[in-house]
């Protein structure tokens, strides 16, 4: 038996996490694996939410999701697939085959996300965290260990300059509180539009949440 098969242990369930929209549409199928990613991918969240918010007590907001969006990042979640062994199971269109899809970033990602999906409806919660927490634990160790990611403004400049050409643009959406206990409200802007907000005790705490929400924004694009 492999892994896989004793983790999900259902045959139809474990077949319906491994099919690709490429192979479900060559053969006229109505059913794929994107719901069960959208599913997994909500107990994913919750899951690294939780262990980094009662792992690191001393973290703002904005260097947990900065966390966060590196553990579940797509780059993250490929590494974990390739792991378990998903690709050479993944049922796949002939297309997808010969460009490599076996071995593709993208498609891995969203099949570990669609087995997740698969272990929480046969086994639960419970189950399901400790199994994230087992196969993501190098990367949660990893990323726990990175001083760069409490400096999400720099961050986020040498994305935005990357991609974008520009630089990001932080606005004050208002101020709460009286003088001696001022709350700020931060958004900041760039490729024309709202990306990211945050908020803090100070302007500079805000602008670090603002970044980091961003930033987590941009690693959900990949």
């Amino acid at each position: 038996m492999t892994e896989l098969e004793e983790v999900v242990r259902s045959a139809d369930l474990r077949e319906l996490a491994l099919t690709h929209r490429s192979w479900a549409n060559e053969r006229g199928l109505s059913w794929n694996n994107e719901r069960l990613e959208f599913l997994g991918d909500s107990v994913l969240n919750l899951v690294t939410s939780e262990y980094l918010f009662q792992t690191f007590p001393d973290h703002p907001e904005g260097e947990l999701a900065r966390m966060r969006g590196h553990i579940v990042s797509m780059d993250s979640l490929a590494r974990v697939s390739r792991k378990l062994g998903v690709g050479k199971k993944l049922l796949l269109g002939k297309g997808e085959v010969s460009s490599g899809g076996r071995e593709k970033d993208s498609i891995l990602a969203d099949a570990f996300e669609a087995i997740l999906g698969a272990v929480y409806i046969e086994r639960g919660l419970e189950f399901s965290r400790n199994f994230v927490l087992e196969k993501l634990g190098f990367i949660i160790e990893e990323v726990g260990q990175r001083e760069d990611l409490r400096d999400a403004k720099t961050t986020l400049q040498e994305m935005v300059q990357q991609k974008f050409k520009e630089l990001p643009r932080y606005t004050i959406e208002g101020e709460e509180g009286p003088d001696h206990e001022k709350w700020f409200l931060i958004n900041v802007f760039f490729n024309g539009k709202l990306q990211g907000k945050g908020e803090g005790p100070t302007k500079k705490i805000a602008q670090q949440n603002a970044a980091a929400h961003a930033i987590a924004q941009m690693e959900r694009w990949k």
